[in-house]
C-alpha cells in the first residue's frame, strides 16, 4: 500500500529542509586524509576510481606506487599512455615484500618513494595524490609512522586530498585520518584455487 502523494511530498519536503539546515554548516574547503584499509579486495582499485574523477574533472593529480614493481596494470598503462600530462604515475616499489626478500633494498625504496611522495603532496598544482601501498611499508617499518603522520598534519597544501591504501593501516595514521574505510572480506576467489585476473585485479 503506497502512501498518499500529498503526504509523501510533505514527508520529503520535510526531509529536504532538515538536509539542507544540514548541509549549511558543512564545507567542502578542506583537502582529506583518505585511509582504504582491510583484508578485503578493493582498496587500490577504490583510490583509483577517485584518481580517474580527478583526470575526468581536469584536476592534476599524481599516483606513488610502494611495493608494486614494474608489472604492467590497466590503470597504469592507461594513465601514462592517455593522462600523463594530468596525472604524474610513479611506480617506485619493486614487487610484493615476499618476491624482493631484502628489507634493505625494500627499505631504501620505500624511503624514495616517500621523498617522491612528499615533493608531490607539497607541489598544490596537485589537487589529489595516491600513496599505493604506502600501509605495506608502514607495516613492515620501511618508513616512520610518526614522520608521515607529522608530514601530512603540518606539511600537506590546505586543499589537497592524500590517499593512502594498503592492509593493516597504522592506529596513529586511522586516527589523523579525515575518512577511513575498511574493505572487509567476505569471499575471496583465491581461496577457490583462483588467481589474480586481468580486468579485475590489474
Amino acid at each position: 500500500m503506497t502512501d498518499d502523494p500529498d503526504r509523501h511530498a510533505m514527508k520529503m519536503a520535510k526531509k529536504k529542509a532538515a538536509r539542507d539546515k544540514i548541509m549549511a554548516t558543512k564545507t567542502d574547503q578542506k583537502g582529506l586524509i583518505i585511509v582504504h584499509t582491510g583484508k578485503g579486495k578493493g582498496k587500490s582499485s577504490a583510490a583509483f576510481g577517485m584518481i580517474f574523477r580527478c583526470i575526468a574533472h581536469d584536476m592534476k593529480c599524481a599516483v606513488v606506487q610502494f611495493i608494486k614493481g614494474g608489472m604492467s596494470t590497466g590503470e597504469r598503462d592507461l594513465i601514462l599512455s592517455k593522462f600523463s600530462d594530468t596525472c604524474a604515475f610513479h611506480t617506485m616499489g619493486e614487487g610484493f615484500t615476499w618476491e624482493t626478500q631484502d628489507k634493505t633494498r625494500d627499505t631504501e625504496m620505500a624511503q624514495a618513494a616517500w621523498a617522491k611522495a612528499k615533493d608531490l603532496i607539497r607541489d598544490e598544482s596537485n589537487k589529489m595524490v595516491l600513496l599505493d601501498e604506502i600501509n605495506i611499508a608502514l607495516r613492515y617499518d620501511y618508513l616512520d609512522i610518526n614522520e608521515v603522520v607529522a608530514f601530512l598534519q603540518s606539511e600537506k597544501p590546505e586543499m589537497t586530498h592524500v590517499v593512502l591504501t594498503g592492509r593493516n593501516a597504522k592506529d596513529e595514521l586511522i586516527e589523523a585520518a579525515d575518512l577511513v574505510t575498511e574493505m572487509e572480506l567476505v569471499k575471496h576467489p583465491f581461496r577457490s584455487g583462483i588467481k589474480a585476473q586481468i580486468g579485475v585485479e590489474f
